[in-house]
């Protein structure tokens, strides 16, 4: 069975999953490459959309996604890789998920706490 990477331009949904918590981490996007190198090196790799190339999770934080299981959707063109995150933190704002904000009462919150200080692990 083949991943369908043709309805989406060439590109397949991520959804990043804690293996043990089962919090949601983050949302990626994979092409085939990307997809080819998360197999070979048990690492989530993703397709960075707006910097057109491959980006291995943590290769600048060093907050690297080891990949425990795989899962696809019935149209095959949606992943759900449930991982070990390394690190403190996936998020690029400095928090253990990217879903960190809930909406409230017309407004969006921020409900988590920082784990990293983002300036100190990207410059800035």
């Amino acid at each position: 069975m083949e991943l369908d990477f043709a309805k989406q331009d060439g590109l397949i949904t991520a959804v990043i999953q804690d293996h043990v918590s089962g919090r949601v981490l983050m949302v990626g996007f994979m092409n085939e490459e990307s997809w080819r190198k998360t197999l070979e090196t048990g690492c989530a790799v993703f397709y960075s959309r707006s910097r057109k190339k491959l980006w291995l999770k943590g290769e600048t934080s060093g907050h690297r996604l080891v990949v425990k299981e795989i899962a696809t959707d019935c149209d095959r063109d949606a992943l759900l890789l449930k991982v070990e995150a390394l690190g403190p933190g996936v998020c690029h704002n400095g928090y253990e998920s990217c879903f960190y904000r809930r909406y409230e009462k017309d407004a969006w919150v921020v409900t988590d706490t920082q784990t990293y200080d983002p300036a100190a692990v990207y410059g800035g």
